[in-house]
């Protein structure tokens, strides 16, 4: 099968950020390995990112240098460990645009985030924003994660409150057509996805922001997958809580983020009750520390935020912009590459404008029948291609589209054209097989 070329009607831009992917690649050892007897091909970053060896490193020598609890000693090695770890702190605000380190909150990855939030809606709430009961609505959207579908179906059947959706276009966008209808003044909180882990689709959220806004409820947006590609600040998006993880941006597992308007983290109630979250401790009654401390009881993830914190150097080192360019152009290189094969169904838009690089698909044999994703996936694993099969944690996305499952192709700075052509020609080898 021949190279695919870049289309000639994408356009190119003169003053696009400098991007060196092959030194980039340097930095990570895995990409270098075979699978099966072939190289490596990595298409599996929606799902976790691989980490460059200056986070590995970061992570080490914190273990083997300066590794103690954090916030309870004034030993030195106590003192060096809480530093790195507020540091840490530091740099994910700066690298969002949080008014205040004080807005982070650590947490184990989205999905406690997004628990977090939904864990301080109640029925006798002390704050009205967050008082949820019969009458009032939660809005999330068709093309959620399940992180960000079943603690709001949770929080609903606690409440008795009602649980609404925005519905999915056939392109893969949010129908905004009933938007007035679906934010009213019962709404609470609308709670959306921002970059679709299945559609690949980027939400464009001002007019979803304008209504909320004007009825008075809170916005919630889930960018796990938009950290980490795109450049991202709180406040040009006007939210008022952002959830994403470390394993999908560099870092490590076991470590996400909920960041929230300082005024609305004080007024939520603890998550978890334990240590290092209290102010004052008697017998009958505790008193609470403030926020970000009042959300992380118990030894919280230091040296998984340390390798965070070295994962958001190594993109700032990179350049954001320059990130979103190289997947830009990636991903319309592979849309026009996925359209030379046969029997491939792309779920999601079909143009690089509004979306990221994950292309989910389906694909048939010669003769059209079917072949199940799972099969898919193993056939290109023999080929050393890793890439995502099944509902990725998003049920109600593929119910949309009328299928059980799908392949998942997802892309990120260390991807390569070389790379999508391989799976183009690895998707030919899957259509002989089961010719």
């Amino acid at each position: 099968m021949s190279v695919i070329t870049i289309p000639q009607g994408m356009p190119q831009y003169a003053d696009k950020p400098r991007f060196d992917v092959e030194k980039i690649r340097a930095d990570f050892p895995i990409l270098s390995r075979t699978v099966n007897g072939h190289p490596l091909v990595y298409l599996d970053s929606a799902a976790t990112s691989q980490k460059p060896r200056q986070v590995v490193e970061a992570i080490a020598d914190h273990y083997l240098n300066h590794n103690a609890n954090v916030a309870r000693s004034v030993h030195t090695l106590g003192t060096e460990a809480t530093e790195a770890y507020e540091g840490a702190r530091a740099l994910v605000a700066g690298f969002i645009g949080a008014r205040a380190p004080e807005e982070i909150v650590f947490t184990k990855n989205s999905t406690e985030s997004i628990n977090l939030v939904a864990h301080a809606f109640s029925p006798t709430a002390a704050d009205p924003r967050f008082r949820l009961g019969p009458g009032d609505e939660v809005v999330i959207s068709e093309m959620e994660h399940h992180s960000n579908l079943v603690p709001w179906q949770m929080v609903c059947e606690r409440t008795g409150a009602t649980l609404k959706w925005f519905g999915v276009t056939d392109q893969g966008r949010l129908d905004e057509s009933d938007l007035d209808g679906l934010i009213t003044e019962r709404t609470k909180i609308v709670s959306l996805v921002h970059y679709s882990n299945v559609l690949g689709t980027i939400n464009a959220t001002a007019r979803i922001t304008k209504r909320v806004r004007e009825v008075g409820a809170l916005l919630m947006l889930d960018c796990s997958q938009t950290v980490p590609h795109l450049p991202f600040d709180v406040v040009d998006y006007d939210v008022d809580f952002v959830a994403f993880t470390g394993h999908k941006m560099l870092g490590p597992t076991g470590v996400g983020v909920l960041w929230g308007r300082s005024e609305l983290l004080e007024a939520m109630p603890p998550f978890l009750g334990g240590g290092s979250m209290v102010e004052t401790v008697t017998m009958p009654k505790t008193t609470f520390a403030p926020p970000p401390a009042r959300f992380e009881a118990g030894t919280p993830p230091i040296a998984e935020a340390v390798g965070l914190g070295a994962a958001v150097r190594y993109l700032q080192d990179i350049g954001m912009e320059a990130i979103q360019w190289h997947e830009k152009e990636l991903t319309a290189y592979a849309l026009d590459a996925l359209a030379t094969v046969p029997g491939l169904n792309l779920v999601g838009p079909s143009v690089p404008v509004g979306r990221g690089g994950t292309l989910s698909f389906s694909l048939a044999a010669a003769d059209g029948t079917p072949i199940h994703p799972h099969d898919v996936g193993q056939v290109l694993d023999s080929l050393g291609i890793q890439v995502r099969v099944g509902h990725h944690c998003a049920r109600p996305t593929c119910v949309r589209f009328g299928v059980a499952a799908l392949t998942r192709a997802s892309f990120y700075l260390y991807t390569t054209t070389d790379e999508v052509d391989a799976l183009v020609r690895g998707l030919d080898q899957v259509r002989k097989v089961f010719a």
